[in-house]
């Protein structure tokens, strides 16, 4: 690597959230709280879709995988902004910035095609219920999620490899809990003219493709009931649709409101990037297991189970 492009800041000062110093304590323990309901929660999920044999099926297979990844998401920033209230120690070092920024490339956007996975799964199940099982075998379902993980792989590898090329010469604070790659731009005194064309064509791509199947899949479950409307067909594309559509208007409305709706990172910013990192991959287990009856009886079996072997 040329001089040039060396950066030559070691690390970087994290400011972390707005919060008053008096109530530092009180928010470590809120924030301390949501990232242990989330790992529990989405571990919990993973567990009972592993235990339970009817829930073998391609819905949960793919439910199994955004409960995965929504539990990495999180610990890609909620630990380390923990570790900053408690320590008071805000610097974090530049391999561990680009390390960060990785992995929450790579694990936001893999939510992004496994909820258009699941979207397309969802239209096969209605609009060709007869032929559900012939499509959605388990060749195509592994081959789907291989694909999303492999995809976002190179994805996030891609902007890494982006960033690290550009220099920092003097200013290294990060007004934000984590390294964000909008705001790790701003900070560089390098030309990023490749890095927002990228941004703006191969990031789109990966944003927009999933939404239109997203989309395009409601669009058709939608004509398919209106086609002969009835009550019980929709309470049953109801029960089917409803937890994904929550998940993904909760990831897709948190997303605009972080990078579309921002004009620079402030106060508001900051708390819509909490909602997206935290509050989000919280909800989205309570989502599924309050608003399917599968999930509820098997956690009841398993629950059962465990109250008798005692």
């Amino acid at each position: 690597m040329r001089p040039e492009n060396q950066s030559s800041v070691s690390e970087f000062l994290l400011l972390g959230l707005p919060i008053p110093p008096g109530q530092q304590g009180l928010f470590f323990a809120l924030f301390l709280g949501m990232y242990l309901t989330t790992v529990l929660g989405n571990l919990l999920i993973i567990l009972i879709i592993r235990l339970d044999s009817r829930l073998h099926m391609p819905m949960y297979f793919f439910l199994s995988h955004l409960a995965l990844t929504d539990v990495s998401f999180s610990s890609v920033t909620v630990p380390k902004m923990l570790m900053n209230m408690q320590t008071h120690h805000f610097f974090i070092s530049y391999s561990g910035c680009i390390s960060q920024l990785y992995f929450y490339i790579f694990f936001g956007c893999i939510d992004n095609l496994l909820l258009a996975v699941m979207a397309y799964d969802r239209y096969v199940a209605i609009c060709h219920p007869l032929h559900y099982n012939t499509i959605m075998r388990e060749e195509l379902c592994a081959l789907l999620v291989a694909a999303s993980w492999i995809t976002t792989c190179a994805h996030a590898l891609l902007h890494t490899v982006l960033m690290v090329r550009l220099s920092f010469c003097a200013d290294n604070v990060i007004t934000h809990f984590f390294c964000d790659l909008t705001v790790l731009l701003k900070l560089s005194c390098s030309d990023i003219s490749l890095n927002e064309m990228v941004i703006f064509t191969e990031g789109g791509m990966l944003l927009f493709l999933p939404l239109t199947v997203i989309f395009g899949s409601y669009i058709h479950i939608g004509s398919i009931i209106l086609k002969a409307p009835s009550t019980k067909r929709l309470l049953k594309a109801f029960s089917t649709c409803g937890s994904h559509l929550l998940v993904v208007s909760l990831y897709y409305g948190t997303l605009v409101g972080v990078y579309f709706l921002s004009s620079s990172w402030d106060s508001k910013d900051i708390i819509a990037s909490v909602m997206y990192t935290v509050v989000t991959p919280m909800l989205n287990p309570f989502i599924y297991s309050l608003r399917n009856r599968d999930i509820k009886q098997a956690l009841g079996k398993i629950f059962c189970k465990s109250v008798a072997q005692f």
